[in-house]
């Protein structure tokens, strides 16, 4: 996929996306893999960011999936884990070579984020990490409350009822005086 259809893709060009687009294709070249038809490959996202979007597209991980792990940290960091080779490379954004002044200048910025040497703002190195587990379908049962369905390891129990999570912290804030619970 090229940067043109991601950038499509994402609505917009912007320096994160760029970012994004270069971590996802340094963690792809150091594995040595391709884009993920179904489950292959696993990545671990630590930001929930533009470039979140650029991994997804190259790397074909994807919440849908179940191979997209979101964990928030705040960091530009993703690792990339292969379940035929069970490698794993944890690429982070350092952008210490970054020229002083450029970030300012938008369209610069990106162009140089696209085209720069990968050590000038990238750390690439493998890393072992515990296998994570396959995507699983789970039950859902109905919320006594909204009567919408939820994941069943997502809900909670309020009594002999089961509730989702958003029921079930409102219910919760109702017993220290807030409004009344929806039935």
């Amino acid at each position: 996929m090229t940067y043109a259809e991601i950038r499509e893709f994402h609505g917009h060009n912007c320096p994160g996306l760029a970012v994004g687009y270069r971590m996802a294709r340094a963690a792809l070249e150091a594995l040595g893999a391709e884009r993920a038809g179904d489950e292959e490959l696993v990545a671990i996202v630590e930001n929930d960011a533009c470039g979140v979007d650029a991994l997804q597209c190259l790397t074909g991980c994807t919440f849908g999936k179940g191979n997209l792990i979101f964990r928030n940290y705040g960091k530009q960091v993703y690792t990339l884990y292969s379940r035929r080779s069970r490698a794993g490379v944890r690429v982070s954004f350092h952008g210490r070579g970054i020229p002083p002044g450029l970030r300012e200048d938008r369209e610069a910025y990106v162009t140089w984020l696209l085209s720069a040497p990968a050590e000038k703002m990238l750390m690439t190195r493998r890393v072992r990490i515990a296998e994570p587990e396959p995507a699983r379908i789970r039950k859902s049962v109905e919320c006594a409350f909204c009567g919408e369905r939820v994941m069943e390891s997502r809900a909670r129990q309020r009594g002999e009822r089961l509730a989702c999570i958003p029921c079930f912290e409102e219910n919760r804030e109702q017993t220290r005086g807030g409004r009344a619970p929806r039935t």
